[in-house]
């Protein structure tokens, strides 16, 4: 099986690890949002959504049908489409959970990033398996940003 990999701009990952620091000791999440040509996908913004969970945001994190219909209209405005979900792990790895598989949706990529005592640290990508039994791990590649705006995130 070929790698998958996902190419995210720098301005994407400065937004991330942003967002997780922000949170902490809270999960954040968002949409990654950019272009997708069947061969390689392109992270160039992200859209940072509200945690919502129940349960507590500290260990989990929820995307409500209201937000994730929000996250693709905003995708359209900006000319990409949805192209996956971000989340930090508050003081744990950036290592999907059983909870992330339960959650998890197929096609989408899953960027987490790890904050430690409130300090980003690993930032990793994952894709559900078809067969929906587990994660592969994929390759984050960090591109140029592609146009001159520096700021990727979309705040609502």
């Amino acid at each position: 099986m070929t790698e998958r990999r996902l190419t995210i701009t720098r301005a994407v990952d400065t937004a991330i690890r942003a967002h997780g620091q922000e949170t902490y000791p809270h999960e954040c999440c968002g949409a990654l949002v950019g272009k997708n040509d069947g061969v390689t996908a392109v992270v160039d913004a992200i859209v940072p959504l509200p945690n919502t969970t129940e349960e507590g945001p500290r260990r989990r994190f929820l995307v409500r049908p209201l937000d994730y219909r929000q996250a693709e209209k905003q995708a359209s405005v900006l000319g990409g489409e949805l192209l996956g979900f971000y989340h930090s792990h508050p003081d744990h790895p950036a290592r999907p959970s059983q909870y992330d598989l339960d959650h998890a949706w197929p096609t989408f990529a899953y960027i987490i990033v790890a904050v430690a005592e409130g300090t980003a640290r690993d930032m990793t990508v994952w894709f559900l398996k078809e067969d929906r039994s587990s994660f592969d791990e994929g390759r984050l590649h960090h591109g140029e940003n592609t146009d001159s705006h520096p700021a990727p995130a979309v705040h609502r």
